[in-house]
């Protein structure tokens, strides 16, 4: 595996085919997609706040024949609110969405944020293979207490004694410009290295600002489920997970032990920690990533 380069170019590959579905009960999903029509299926649930057009890996994606396909979270982006939403909810969500489009063998990359939302796609039974990479843990979890930093800690004792005042907070807080200098100063120098790139910044502020082009009402829920206990038990997945950490990722809504504690409540996972990677790793690692999901 090759080691990532401080200040090595990060190709951030502008989506090859845009679309949205409407789902039974009228709601729209909004999608992008890269790579061949006919490759693999790989449902990407992105990190916070960013919308469906921040992809990854160009050059993987296009070698390995991956069809990757991002999708807006309610509310996220193009994709209609869906008030109360669980992540549950959303695998229920996904697994519609996949029909509708006929994407048999679907697998799953959740990033950051987005993992418990992919996790409780594996759990649905909605995946056939899962990569979580620097992957939001259950930080709810009572095995987090003491590991979590203080202001993580103050917010995820929020959501547990009043959720409907931790989602106002969240809303009220929450904003792309806000949001990204928050990226960047919680991130290590390898990761600053990714963000600060010109044309990185420029993909990932236009992704954050369009996944808050309704308001920050989509972000606020998001943020609200995973500071909250999941409503799924990781133990019941049977689908192979791979939990991919890097060890100078220094991400405090990351996980507190580079999913050491995750692995263990997977009966399937296999967990990657990569000691010359940040948290950026599907940027800078993506091939490795790609390659394991497609079966090793």
């Amino acid at each position: 595996m090759t080691a990532f380069e401080t200040g090595a170019a990060v190709a951030v590959p502008a989506p090859a085919r845009l679309g949205a579905v409407r789902l039974a009960g009228g709601r729209r999903l909004a999608w992008a997609e890269w790579g061949p029509e006919d490759g693999v299926p790989v449902l990407l649930c992105p990190g916070a706040a960013t919308s469906r057009r921040l992809g990854f890996g160009a050059a993987a994606v296009a070698g390995l024949g991956v069809r990757l396909i991002s999708v807006d979270r309610p509310g996220l982006g193009a994709s209609d609110p869906s008030p109360g939403r669980t992540l549950t909810g959303w695998a229920e969500d996904v697994r519609e969405f996949a029909a509708l489009r006929g994407l048999a063998g679907l697998r799953g990359v959740g990033f950051s944020q987005g993992a418990p939302y992919a996790l409780a796609c594996a759990a649905a039974g909605v995946l056939t293979r899962l990569a979580v990479v620097s992957g939001t843990d259950e930080l709810a979890a009572p095995a987090f207490d003491r590991l979590l930093p203080d202001e993580v800690r103050y917010l995820v004792d929020r959501a547990a004694v009043d959720p409907a005042a931790a989602e106002r907070s969240f809303a009220g807080f929450g904003s792309p410009e806000v949001l990204y200098e928050l990226v960047v100063a919680a991130g290590g120098e390898q990761d600053r290295a990714v963000l600060e790139q010109p044309a990185f910044a420029a993909a990932f502020r236009e992704a954050m600002a369009e996944g808050f082009s309704q308001g920050p009402a989509g972000y606020a829920r998001d943020t609200l489920l995973t500071m909250s206990h999941w409503p799924f038990d990781p133990a019941v997945i049977k689908v192979p997970v791979d939990l991919w950490y890097g060890a100078l990722d220094a991400a405090p809504t990351h996980s507190p032990d580079h999913g050491a504690r995750l692995a263990g409540r997977i009966p399937t996972a296999r967990r990657h920690v990569l000691p010359d990677a940040g948290g950026m790793l599907l940027w800078t690692h993506a091939a490795p990533i790609l390659q394991e999901l497609l079966g090793g």
